[in-house]
């Protein structure tokens, strides 16, 4: 229980000392440069519940929306063609040929292409997030599977252990913390990637919304929009902790 302690106040700790040294960094480099273009975050922080009143609670909406879909899909998938990869001989060497190979190919460069073929709505910008993240989901997964012992499936087999049990007592929580970590890596990615997939073709998503307040010269509003945005992907960041805290108890046993 002092562990738990000592974790949780370790944890709170970091949350506040990032804070407090990324919004000093930020109001020294304001006073500093004395510009229009660079606003000091207590201007920002005073100009939050009038941006969210106006419109950007609806454009918050629609982000977490594209990227949470986003997520899993690629979490489900990644999770498939890892397990494909580690089990099947003749396709997972194939698998993991195309994986190798498409893993340093930059996506973004693909946009266009997945633009004109899937048009300028939601799916684009939902494809373009699944395809950057779930290759390095694939490799870590896969890592994970091939980590496992032969011998703990050979142990549960012989008690009469079908492959539905050998995949909840064995595989899953093997590859569940590794899914985690690479959730938790992939949603940085996620968020950066649709920044970039919403300046394109839409009119909701924190994307519109911080590019359309930087070309209406409206610092106010695209600081906030950066703070709003910021604040989102930590919070998924965090969620995938408490997640890892939750189904991964062993592992603090």
């Amino acid at each position: 229980m002092d562990g738990k302690l000592k974790h949780s106040h370790a944890v709170v700790t970091n949350i506040l000392l990032g804070a407090l040294l990324v919004n000093a960094v930020w109001w020294t480099a304001a006073r500093i440069f004395q510009t229009p273009a660079l606003v000091d975050p207590l201007t920002v922080y005073a100009h939050l519940g009038d941006a969210w009143q106006q419109s950007m609670s609806t454009h918050l909406a629609a982000s977490l929306w594209r990227v949470t879909v986003s997520v899993v899909l690629a979490g489900m998938i990644g999770l498939a063609v890892a397990l494909w990869m580690v089990r099947a001989r003749y396709a997972g060497k194939l698998l993991n040929a195309f994986v190798y190979f498409s893993y340093p190919v930059p996506k973004l460069a693909l946009l266009p292409i997945v633009m004109l073929l899937a048009g300028l709505g939601d799916l684009t910008k939902i494809i373009m997030i699944v395809l950057i993240i779930v290759f390095q989901i694939i490799v870590n997964l896969r890592d994970s599977l091939l980590q496992i012992p032969a011998e703990s499936y050979v142990m549960l087999t012989s008690l009469g252990a079908n492959r539905r049990q050998l995949f909840r007592h064995v595989t899953l929580p093997a590859v569940l913390p590794g899914l985690l970590s690479a959730l938790r890596v992939a949603i940085g990615t996620a968020i950066s990637v649709l920044f970039v997939t919403e300046t394109y073709g839409t009119d909701r998503g924190m994307g519109y919304y911080i590019v359309d307040a930087w070309m209406r010269i409206n610092y106010v509003d695209m600081y906030a929009g950066i703070v709003v945005l910021s604040m989102a992907g930590f919070f998924l960041f965090l969620l995938i902790d408490l997640l890892e805290k939750a189904l991964c108890r062993w592992r603090e046993a």
